[in-house]
């Protein structure tokens, strides 16, 4: 069986091999074990309460009970910009016109930008390339989703996510390239390590603080503007299936998306039940449809995908998914259905 958990400190060496397969564009998850050590401490500080909000992120594992194994990643931000500047590129527009001479133009911009500060941030998934089956990535990313639905109080009404930009299988981004080198004259692996572990004012000493005239950019560079690498689309489909939306800000080193939503608007916090559970030894017969399910503990948080019949005023389960979500019968859990695209997948 696959859970979700909150990161532990005994989880470094499996946060390890994630890191070394998740290859270059995942910022937040650095091959560097005092970096990786840090973000374990800060989470489990975080979800014990002994932090102030600014400083909050909450990691979790995906755990194949089977063999132990960590088999993925997420993470939320509670507040992103608060205590380390948070910069994109806002993509404008402006207009240059005469009507004396009967010009008019338009030119798309970059304007640097720290507008989500504050926000909470989606962040950190990773799921290894040996478990990208069984609807794994959804369990992954969209216990998040229950996360926030269940902790409203922890984090921003704004959830914004970034999504890897198009590089090419040995890191060269063209974005980078075109603009990036001529500011930092390092190469783009470089600079993305420098920002995962934490070292992030360069970006505001060197970055240009004017707008920049895309149509200076060579067309490869223009091209990937806001574009998504492919390894990355599956997850963008997930998030904007939940009601994330592109607004025009991109990331300051590969141009990639960045995605937000209301949380409020979330399809999977709107339609989330909180429901008594009930241990049952068979299920109850009829239509089963697949749901996300977790407790409503903080420190033990627990999150699981079952198939289970629509629920009538209690969700079942079976006494093997009570011990992995830890929860007794008659205490309560909080459910959603997939997406149906998702649950015929």
């Amino acid at each position: 069986m696959m859970f979700i958990r909150p990161v532990e400190h005994k989880d470094l060496d499996g946060l390890m091999n994630l890191a070394r397969s998740a290859g270059i564009g995942l910022t937040t998850l650095p091959v560097n074990e005092e970096r990786l050590s840090r973000r374990i401490a800060r989470s489990v500080l975080s979800f014990s309460g002994e932090l102030d909000k600014a400083d909050h992120c909450y990691v979790f594992v995906l755990e194949d009970s089977d063999t132990g194994a960590v088999a993925g990643i997420c993470a939320i931000e509670a507040a992103v910009g608060l205590k380390e500047p948070w910069y994109n590129y806002r993509v404008g527009t402006i207009v240059h016109a005469s009507e004396e001479l009967g010009v008019y133009s338009r030119h798309e911009t970059l304007f640097l930008s720290n507008d989500h500060t504050g926000y909470s941030e989606l962040c950190t998934l990773f799921l290894h390339p040996d478990y990208r089956v069984k609807r794994n990535g959804g369990l992954l990313s969209k216990c998040r989703f229950l996360f926030l639905a269940q902790f409203p109080q922890l984090f921003g009404k704004m959830v914004v996510a970034e999504m890897r930009g198009v590089s090419d299988e040995a890191g060269n981004s063209p974005f980078w390239e075109a603009l990036g080198r001529h500011f930092f004259s390092i190469d783009f692996a470089k600079a993305d390590y420098l920002t995962g572990v934490g070292q992030k004012a360069f970006v505001a000493e060197l970055m240009p603080k004017h707008p920049v005239y895309v149509d200076f950019l060579p067309p490869e560079a223009q091209a990937v503007i806001g574009q998504t690498h492919e390894g990355t689309r599956p997850a963008v489909a997930l998030l904007e299936s939940e009601g994330f939306r592109y607004e025009g800000y991109v990331d300051i080193f590969d141009a990639g998306p960045t995605i937000q939503a209301y949380v409020s608007d979330i399809r999977a916090v709107k339609e989330s039940q909180r429901l008594p559970a009930k241990v049952c030894d068979p299920l109850p017969q009829g239509e089963r449809e697949w749901y996300l399910v977790c407790n409503d503990a903080l420190a033990g948080f627990r999150s699981v995908l079952v198939e289970a019949v629509r629920p009538q005023g209690e969700f079942c389960l079976t006494p093997e998914l009570a011990r992995a979500l830890d929860v007794q019968d008659g205490g309560h859990v909080r459910c959603v259905t997939l997406t149906p695209k998702e649950a015929v997948q």
